[in-house]
């Protein structure tokens, strides 16, 4: 499967968003408890959108391609939608408006050797570069030190959406949120998928999780979206034990598709002092690897 199936993706998003709003959250009368459908109506879609019932239905099979900013505004109202939602919406009828035009630019699968030495140079936070399909493309020396459970699995590049649903004891063990990692790598994915639907790599990465985890394929199935935003992540690491680590995810903008990922930690508290002992056990690492090449050499 070299695309995502566009019509179908609209269709059961916009479905599952209008399943989730009762008439009343909508400030809408419910005419008795007895409806047959969970959620809105369609028509009752249409009426707060303030398109005609039949134009809604259109849009619900699939057929964005006509749609105006404004009458996507008016529906993402409608249907309460959050920020990454309305996103995912507008980039479902941008996909839907030009199905054989230009393509997004393919995401480097390799990162400039100026980019790592941008990297190289955070020497006091782990620091690496992704993409929107959870590959890790570049890594400083204390990131690789903190995700050596994700960098056990051979293949590279490594990933982290295949670590989380494909090795869940190890990764249940690594984030100490799993069961929120697991909801969220699902719904970024579908997010990527919604911006860049002709992306092989990522169809084959969802059609590998989906055939071979039923808890991607429930989670896949609600389709939820986010965005990849700052935060804070925890973790378990088996040298150092908990990191509850800040952190910042910037886009670069002259790599369209890849981001920085740097985790910090504020000064004095025990993460930070456990980020120190970190950087010191990769150092000692770095340097046996070296004594053992410069012997073998």
């Amino acid at each position: 499967m070299a695309t995502m199936d566009l019509r179908t993706e609209i269709r059961e998003f916009l479905s599952s968003r209008r399943a989730r709003i009762a008439p009343e959250q909508a400030g809408l009368p419910a005419y008795g408890g007895n409806r047959r459908v969970k959620g809105l109506r369609r028509e009752e879609v249409a009426l707060l959108a303030g398109v005609s019932v039949d134009y809604y239905v259109r849009m619900e099979r699939g057929s964005l391609s006509g749609a105006s900013d404004g009458v996507l505004d008016a529906l993402a109202s409608a249907l309460q939608l959050d920020e990454a939602e309305r996103d995912h919406l507008f980039h479902l009828a941008r996909q839907s408006r030009a199905p054989s035009g230009p393509r997004r630019r393919k995401a480097a699968a390799t990162v400039r050797s100026t980019l790592q030495q941008v990297l190289d140079a955070i020497s006091d936070a782990p620091a690496w570069i992704g993409n929107g399909r959870y590959d890790v493309l570049a890594m400083n020396q204390l990131a690789r030190a903190l995700y050596s459970p994700v960098l056990a699995d051979p293949r590279r590049p490594a990933n982290t959406a295949r670590f989380v649903y494909l090795n869940p004891e190890a990764a249940g063990d690594f984030f100490v949120d799993y069961d929120q990692i697991v909801g969220d790598v699902a719904a970024k994915l579908r997010m990527e998928a919604g911006r860049n639907p002709h992306d092989e790599a990522l169809i084959a990465l969802v059609g590998e999780l989906s055939t071979c985890s039923e808890l991607f394929r429930q989670r896949w199935a609600s389709r939820d979206v986010r965005l990849h935003r700052s935060g804070r992540k925890r973790m378990r690491h088996p040298i150092v034990g908990q990191l509850d680590l800040d952190v910042e995810s910037l886009e670069l903008p002259a790599e369209p598709g890849l981001r920085l990922n740097v985790y910090t930690a504020p000064e004095g508290t025990p993460t930070a002092d456990n980020l120190a002992l970190l950087a010191s056990w990769a150092a000692t690492q770095q340097t046996l690897a070296t004594e053992i090449e410069a012997h073998n050499g």
